[in-house]
């Protein structure tokens, strides 16, 4: 039973303050009296997962439907099982919160050689392992715990990467004095004479163009500016796309929406309304292999206005030290200004390919799950035939959609899913992983139905690896999985909640299991059986263009 307020409570009450209802992990030695804190504490619940990597997608996943993370390891095994989960949230602007049970201070000081430890008496090796993927790191003290809570806090807020916490195990119990106030983050505002010469720049190029293309991705939605563009787009609407990890940003289903662009995989439409403008707009755009089908994106960067965290590029001329917001506010009011642009009704997103084939194939598949999804919905989907047949769906008003291009852990999806449950457990999720993505991370599954979460799966059983067949080694056995009996899993996950299984192959099956899907009171698992080398188009231009950069020069 709790006797005082301690360095526990302190972190746990700065974590509700960044809006955390929710940690993610797995218990450990090192850690096990902070989580009789996190158990006592009236604002958080603590999720336990099948593993730390897990938990570290699930953070993420949280993460992206909350605005920030948390999730609990200890030292050394756990904390580095979740390294690659942190990774991913590093490199796709997540601010997850890696909280750390260690050994106490007197251990390390004596230099004793405990378990979970390297065996050499030094304690701080998984610490500078954890520094390369966060922006701010720190193991707490009685002297420093409350100020460098504090200080990591604010810096994973204000830049939206991940912060590292070493809580060894006696401070987590020393006494601490409740917050007074809540945290604060330093304001960021450009220096007025900046501002002006960027808008002024911004004017004269602006002044010169009759076509203009907005081009948003990621880092608008990470730095909270969705509201503002979809204000935009409402009150002075342009021809708009975004790329895939930004997809969900802008309404879809809204005037001048043309799709999500992917440089050559992209409908040549798509391609001609963000490439051959007179200006494009790129806000928060990170042009990445994954992305831009290897890098086959054709702006010419002197017609390009391209607004990143914290600088501002016009033409070839760069503007430092103004943040994003600032810098999408004064391209509103500049295109504000600016004559109706005629015709936008008229753009329309490319429409799936056609396909009216009574068996499961890439093309049915993804017209079927077009005709499913609601508004509201949150779609998950695994990089790979999951991520790159998705992006091409028009989403309804209010979706959301999760996927990891850039860092493209495989299997991050079903944990990340779970996250995003836990998140908002009103909406409705919508997973779609390959099976090979899916035995990676498959037991998160049981979790799920302990909380009884309800997120519609669609596990496509397409035998193996299918993108990297299509890559390279078509017919190689490193390219196989072991097969699995895909419908008993779930059922064999857990033996308190239900779980509803399906096996389609025919387009009518997974229409009618979707059906009984949408009104299920428990989690949903429908195995749709796929071709072995049938992958979505935009997928074939990329792993074509993969192929083609990893061949050998001739």
């Amino acid at each position: 039973m709790k006797t005082h307020y301690s360095v526990s409570d302190y972190l746990l009450d700065r974590l509700a303050q960044c809006g955390i209802e929710h940690l993610f992990g797995v218990p450990g030695d090192y850690n096990l009296q902070f989580l009789d804190h996190v158990i006592d504490n009236p604002h958080l619940r603590w999720v336990g997962c099948a593993n730390e990597l897990n938990a570290a997608y699930a953070a993420d996943g949280y993460a992206r439907c909350r605005g920030a993370g948390a999730l609990l390891t200890t030292y050394g095994v756990g904390e580095l099982s979740a390294l690659n989960g942190i990774a991913g949230s590093y490199a796709e602007y997540l601010p997850v919160i890696h909280i750390v049970g260690a050994p106490r201070l007197e251990v390390q000081h004596a230099r004793a050689l405990v378990h979970h430890s390297l065996g050499d008496g030094e304690f701080d090796h998984f610490m500078r392992i954890g520094a390369e993927i966060s922006v701010a790191h720190a193991s707490l003290t009685a002297q420093n715990a409350c100020g460098e809570i504090d200080r990591v806090l604010c810096e994973a807020l204000s830049q939206r990467r991940p912060g590292y916490l070493v809580l060894p195990s006696d401070v987590a119990l020393m006494p601490a004095s409740a917050p007074e106030n809540t945290l604060m983050l330093e304001p960021d505002f450009a220096s007025p004479q900046r501002l002006e010469a960027f808008r002024h720049a911004a004017q004269a190029l602006l002044g010169q163009s009759g076509c203009v293309t907005l081009l948003a991705d990621f880092l608008a939605l990470r730095f909270g500016l969705q509201p503002l563009l979809r204000q935009w787009m409402r009150e002075a609407p342009l021809a708009h796309a975004t790329m895939m990890m930004g997809k969900g940003l802008f309404n879809e289903q809204g005037e001048g929406f043309v799709g999500t662009y992917c440089a050559r995989a992209s409908a040549p439409e798509l391609r001609h309304t963000v490439e051959d403008a007179d200006v494009t707009l790129c806000v928060g755009v990170r042009f990445t292999d994954a992305l831009t089908a290897g890098f086959t994106h054709q702006l010419d960067m002197k017609k390009v206005i391209d607004v990143q965290p914290a600088a501002v590029r016009v033409g070839e001329h760069w503007f430092s030290g103004i943040p994003m917001a600032q810098a999408v506010e004064v391209l509103y009011q500049l295109c504000r200004g600016r004559a109706q642009v005629q015709g936008l009704n008229a753009l329309q997103p490319p429409p799936l390919p056609a396909c009216d084939s009574d068996m499961l194939e890439q093309r049915t598949l993804w017209q079927t799950v077009q005709d499913f999804l609601r508004p509201r919905d949150i779609l998950v989907v695994d990089q790979g035939t999951a991520s790159f047949g998705a992006v091409a769906l028009r989403l309804p008003e209010e979706s959301s959609f999760i996927v990891q291009p850039l860092w493209g852990s495989i299997g991050f999806s079903l944990p990340a899913a779970y996250g995003a449950q836990t998140a908002c457990p009103d909406r409705r999720v919508v997973l779609i992983v390959g099976d090979g993505a899916a035995q990676l991370t498959i037991q998160e599954l049981g979790s799920m139905i302990r909380d009884g979460l309800r997120p519609i799966v669609l596990l496509l059983n397409n035998d193996g690896y299918t993108v990297e067949r299509a890559i390279h080694g078509p017919q190689q056995r490193y390219n196989d999985i072991a097969r699995w009996n895909w419908t008993e899993v779930a059922g064999a996950l857990s033996v308190e909640g239900k779980a509803q299984s399906w096996r389609v192959s025919e387009t009518a099956q997974f229409k009618a299991a979707l059906e009984k899907a949408a009104t299920c009171q428990s989690l949903s698992l429908i195995e749709v059986m796929m071709p072995k080398h049938d992958i979505p188009d935009m997928l074939a231009v990329l792993t074509r263009t993969l192929a083609e950069q990893l061949a050998p020069e001739s």
